[in-house]
């Protein structure tokens, strides 16, 4: 079965930087659109950043661009997200997920996440 498995995640202080990873088993990594997808205490889901499976196409959240770099490893199965200059807003859970940003929603595959937290 699908399975993804987040890693990287601590505490970090604003203006810092953290990568992370997620390796990924039980489907066709290589041909699968990825993004990250995060969640903020008492919030929903917010979509971060997306990468298509031949790393052509990286589309990143208005509140992310510029900071975050997506990118991805198809021979190890490996979603990677670089984070820098990281603000207090960034605090939350990250999650890999199978999909872009228009059907992410569609695929119900989650791994445990990766808690991130910034500290002011």
């Amino acid at each position: 079965q699908v399975q993804l498995v987040e890693s990287g995640g601590g505490l970090v202080p604003a203006g810092g930087s953290r990568r992370l990873s997620c390796v990924a088993s039980g489907f066709t990594f290589a041909m699968s659109g990825m993004s990250w997808v995060r969640q903020a205490p008492g919030k929903g889901q917010e979509w971060v950043s997306g990468i298509s499976y031949g790393s052509i196409t990286t589309t990143y959240a208005d509140s992310v661009k510029g900071r975050f770099t997506i990118s991805r490893d198809n021979a190890k199965s490996t979603l990677y997200l670089q984070m820098n200059d990281l603000k207090a807003e960034d605090t939350a859970v990250y999650y890999c997920v199978r999909g872009l940003e228009s059907d992410w929603r569609d695929y119900n595959s989650w791994g445990p996440g990766t808690q991130v937290t910034v500290s002011s």
